[in-house]
């Protein structure tokens, strides 16, 4: 038996089944509370549109219907621009999007975490400040660069700046200063290069934040299209989907169960996301916990 499995045995036994359950009551409570906002939602996008409209609105539907959801299915046929064509712009934006601020984000974080060189503390204390500043504070800077670019009604004028966004580096960088330098040395008297032990040895140790990145700006861009198709984006045919729901359902009260349909769609792929990483980013965790 080693040690930490007797450590966890003596924990196991100085807990009692009360402090337990109590324990398991309160977290469930918890969950439970967290949801309501999802459930409503989902009641929300069945209800016909005499109970969307009831004051005071119950929670839970009671005539669920699929009448919102042709609804919006037909509003959406009605558009010059085909619907396959919103969706292929709006996954375009999310996995490219995603998949270059992972990639960038990491290769960046890796001297700054494992190497030393001239300015690297400025730079990171750059990196730091830059997370002072939200989204809104940097908009006109980030018009003005597109448009320098010749970025501008293209789908890279939203990409290129959640492809450069801070916050991937800085948890990047904080998750690589937790792998040993032994490690890293041992690779380096073994022949590794430098792109060898990034991309064998440090990417797969650093497992849980690069999937934790992943949800973080899936999520973003998911939602971004909104007001990137107001801002850098103009020609409709390469709009997103939450776009198009924006400018199809802004017809009124009337059209209040689509939007809600709309609604539960919008939320439906990120929820699905996040549920797929949690599971590997929990079991990561888990298995690759390492000290030096």
């Amino acid at each position: 038996m080693t040690v930490v499995q007797i450590t966890l045995r003596k924990k196991r036994l100085g807990r009692s089944l009360a402090g337990d359950i109590v324990l398991f009551g309160l977290l469930a409570l918890v969950g439970c509370f967290m949801a309501l906002p999802l459930v409503f939602v989902i009641s929300n996008a069945f209800k016909p549109i005499n109970e969307i409209l009831k004051f005071p609105p119950d929670f839970f539907v009671r005539n669920p219907t699929f009448t919102n959801f042709y609804d919006l299915y037909h509003l959406l046929a009605g558009s010059w621009v085909p619907l396959t064509r919103y969706i292929y712009n709006t996954f375009f934006i999310a996995f490219v999007g995603t998949a270059g601020h992972v990639i960038i984000a990491s290769m960046a974080a890796y001297p700054l975490a494992k190497r030393k060189f001239p300015g690297k503390t400025f730079l990171f204390t750059v990196v730091v400040l830059s997370l002072m500043f939200s989204a809104t504070v940097t908009q006109i800077t980030n018009y003005m660069t597109m448009s320098w670019l010749g970025f501008l009604d293209t789908h890279w004028a939203v990409i290129i700046p959640a492809i450069g966004s801070s916050l991937g580096l800085y948890l990047m960088k904080q998750y690589m200063e937790q792998i040993p330098d032994a490690l890293l040395e041992a690779a380096e008297v073994d022949g590794c290069s430098e792109f060898r032990i990034f991309w064998s040895i440090v990417m797969p140790v650093v497992k849980p934040a690069w999937l934790t990145l992943i949800i973080f700006s899936f999520q973003g861009l998911w939602g971004a299209g909104g007001a990137a198709g107001s801002m850098y984006i103009y020609s409709e045919q390469l709009k997103t989907i939450d776009y198009a729901f924006s400018q199809i359902l802004s017809g009124g009260i009337i059209r209040t169960g689509p939007s809600m349909a709309a609604t539960l769609l919008m939320l439906s792929v990120p929820i699905l996301i996040f549920i797929i990483s949690q599971s590997s980013v929990i079991q990561t965790m888990s298995t690759s916990g390492m000290k030096d």
